[in-house]
């Protein structure tokens, strides 16, 4: 694992589940940050393999989980992450299927296993500034919640000197996020799918996400994150994911979309508890850069 050269440089993590959750979810600030010099890490608990793929992307890989690897590689480099580092957990799909018992899945995975991994995730980069998912994953993705779990979990043990990892020093992280989707952009895209004639509680590829029961958890918003003068450099990440849409979502209207109205992410902070009524609007807000 790539460790911080710079002790003294912005180190920002984010620990996710699957290719693509760094481009579509929180591409915006992490590159973002990557832009203006911090170094910017990623932990991949899996690499997709249960995604659904058109049989023509696979023809020069071995399987979707290297096609999927594939993609996130060319992905990262357009965000200009410094490292990207797997768990080596296997993608356990949506919530129900087979593929959430499988002996390798992150889903199946002893969550005591997972923590130690981030822990040591955790004290090898050593960030500041530490980012997830939402309590519900976003989607209510069985991968996504897992991994918050264990996040919040890694957060609170990498600066305890008695939770043991060999040789690694005890490390804490001063500031913890959760990448949550703003609740009136997702009101707003129900009514329209509804005017649309579409279902917003069978929404996705797969008919698998409902954004309805979505927008009615309110999550409260502590910090945005404005994206604008990087939005093309989340554009150009989103075309590496083709297997998962990112091409057709860059062009036309929806490209035009992405750069107008996604040009800021919304985080729910974890930790500490916050101060202030007003979301603000840096990560490391308050954040020493020197420890």
């Amino acid at each position: 694992m790539e460790t911080r050269p710079d002790q003294h440089r912005p180190t920002l993590l984010a620990v996710l589940a699957h290719p693509d959750d760094e481009t579509f979810g929180m591409g915006g600030t992490l590159a973002l940050y990557a832009h203006k010099g911090y170094c910017v890490h990623l932990v991949c608990a899996t690499r997709g393999e249960v995604g659904d793929v058109e049989p023509h992307l696979l023809k020069a890989y071995g399987s979707v989980g290297e096609l999927r690897e594939t993609e996130l590689r060319c992905a990262s480099k357009k965000l200009g992450l410094a490292g990207v580092h797997f768990l080596g957990y296997r993608d356990s799909g949506m919530p129900g299927s087979p593929d959430n018992r499988h002996e390798n899945a992150l889903y199946a995975a002893p969550m005591e296993q997972v923590v130690e991994k981030v822990v040591r995730s955790i004290r090898q980069i050593r960030p500041q500034v530490v980012i997830t998912f939402d309590p519900i994953g976003g989607y209510r993705h069985p991968d996504h919640i897992a991994i918050h779990q264990a996040t919040v979990q890694a957060f609170t043990q990498a600066g305890n000197p008695d939770y043991l990892t060999g040789d690694l020093e005890p490390y804490a992280p001063q500031r913890l996020f959760f990448e949550t989707i703003s609740r009136k952009f997702l009101r707003i895209g129900v009514r329209v799918l509804a005017l649309l004639g579409k279902d917003p509680r069978r929404y996705g590829r797969n008919r698998d996400i409902d954004l309805a029961s979505l927008a009615a958890v309110e999550y409260p918003i502590h910090a945005v994150v404005d994206y604008t003068p990087v939005a093309d450099l989340r554009i150009a990440a989103a075309r590496c994911h083709e297997s998962q849409g990112g091409l057709e979502m860059s062009r036309g209207w929806q490209g035009l979309l992405m750069r107008v109205i996604r040009g800021k992410e919304s985080y729910m902070q974890g930790y500490p508890e916050p101060n202030g009524h007003r979301p603000v609007r840096d990560l490391f807000d308050g954040v020493d850069v020197t420890r």
